[in-house]
């Protein structure tokens, strides 16, 4: 402060031109912010932002992107639309930042798409899966293209669920009938569509279809209707719940399997949550800790692990990915003009933890989603078998055999 007492005349007037030409200057050397919008109160929704911040590490360590520093800056939605708007209009307007990474729930990601458009601002989502994210895009890509889907739609898990019960269930077990079980959300409705369309095509034949509020509670009558049906398999849309019905699986020892998506079984605390009910209990992913999906995927796995203690949720390894994803198109671009970020975002060919990350054109069915299928991100599906996610399928990354507790009558 004491300087500024010396300030004469002609000092004063060549400290005020430094002072106007600053904010250039400084913007060049400022770190280059990525905010994450994240539910950080649950597991899923805290790996989010602890991915974010190895990738971002890690990128510092080597210099930054066009000499600047990454900063990640994270907001907690509580789960919850409005916050998340909130916090995307705060984060945009005031804290600067030049892409967003946000959420895992698909209502909350359907909220924030209007606003990147309006805002121009780069969102991309490490866990969301509802198809209508790209559908969005692809019939107003001019005003939507700077939404980005950087997780599995519910079309193509759907069709992984398939193609994994056709090798499994079918081919090697011999099983005929499903049943198929989702709670009501966004993200199943496409992902029952996919179902009712690709079992039956797999050699499952659909015997019964229940929707669920994710509110439930007791799942007795639901499980009582399904065994009254006597299917080989239950088929599971779930990711609001998870806990519930997979205790009541096992207390109630209902014979028959499950198989499926059961997003709350991808947490690492999930063997614990359940006080052991989830042996046997599959679900499709991306990734998990022990199997080199890629060259990256351990490495990041043992890196998360090592900073917080427990190994990630699905969206850690999905948002590490995704700020590579857009600190490369940054550096590519050379600027942080949303057009140029996006323009090079859509040309991304990415070896990521979870495969190779490209994404569908303008003119594709499900534009700016990551491709799914061979030589791209093809998942996996794992089951909880001894405490541990074993994954079973696809056969050349698979630790083990698909195998369901004594309680599971398998009819075939």
């Amino acid at each position: 402060m004491r300087s500024s007492t010396l300030l004469g005349g002609g000092f004063l007037a060549s400290a005020l031109a430094l002072c106007l030409a600053a904010p250039a200057y400084a913007q060049s050397n400022d770190p280059i912010k990525i905010g994450v919008i994240a539910e950080v109160q649950s597991i899923a929704g805290a790996a989010t932002p602890g991915g974010a911040q190895i990738a971002a590490d890690e990128i510092n360590a080597k210099g930054g992107i066009l000499g600047r520093k990454i900063e990640i800056v994270t907001y907690d939605n509580k789960s919850s639309s409005a916050d998340s708007v909130r916090a995307f209009q705060r984060a945009v307007s005031e804290d600067k930042v030049s892409a967003v990474i946000a959420s895992y729930i698909s209502e909350v990601v359907l909220a924030l798409e209007p606003w990147a458009a309006r805002l121009k601002m780069p969102l991309i989502t490490p866990g969301a899966a509802s198809n209508e994210i790209t559908k969005a895009i692809h019939n107003d890509y001019e005003k939507n293209k700077y939404t980005f889907h950087g997780y599995l739609t519910s079309a193509a898990q759907a069709q992984l669920v398939c193609d994994a019960a056709k090798d499994l269930l079918v081919d090697k077990m011999h099983m005929k009938t499903v049943a198929i079980m989702s709670e009501d959300a966004a993200w199943t409705k496409p992902l029952d569509v996919g179902y009712e369309a690709c079992l039956p095509k797999a050699g499952l034949k659909v015997v019964e279809h229940v929707r669920f509020s994710p509110d439930t509670t007791d799942f007795t009558p639901i499980f009582n209707n399904m065994e009254a049906k006597k299917p080989d398999v239950i088929v599971t849309g779930i990711s609001h719940v998870g806990v519930q019905p997979t205790v009541q699986w096992k207390n109630q020892q209902v014979p028959i399997p499950m198989f499926g998506i059961s997003a709350q079984a991808l947490s690492p605390t999930f063997w614990k949550d359940t006080n052991g009910a989830a042996d046997g209990v599959p679900s499709l992913a991306v990734a998990t800790p022990d199997v080199a999906v890629t060259s990256k995927t351990k490495p990041f796995a043992a890196a998360f692990k090592a900073k917080f203690g427990s190994p990630p949720a699905y969206t850690g390894y999905t948002a590490y990915d995704e700020v590579y994803i857009i600190t490369d198109a940054i550096k590519r671009a050379g600027s942080t003009d949303p057009d140029k970020m996006v323009a090079e975002m859509e040309k991304t060919n990415f070896e990521g933890t979870i495969g190779q990350i490209q994404f569908y054109g303008k003119d594709d069915e499900f534009t700016h989603g990551i491709k799914s299928g061979p030589g791209a991100v093809t998942g996996l599906v794992f089951q909880w078998q001894d405490q541990k996610q074993v994954v079973v399928w696809p056969e050349k990354i698979a630790e083990g055999k698909l195998k369901f507790p004594d309680f599971v009558k398998l009819s075939q």
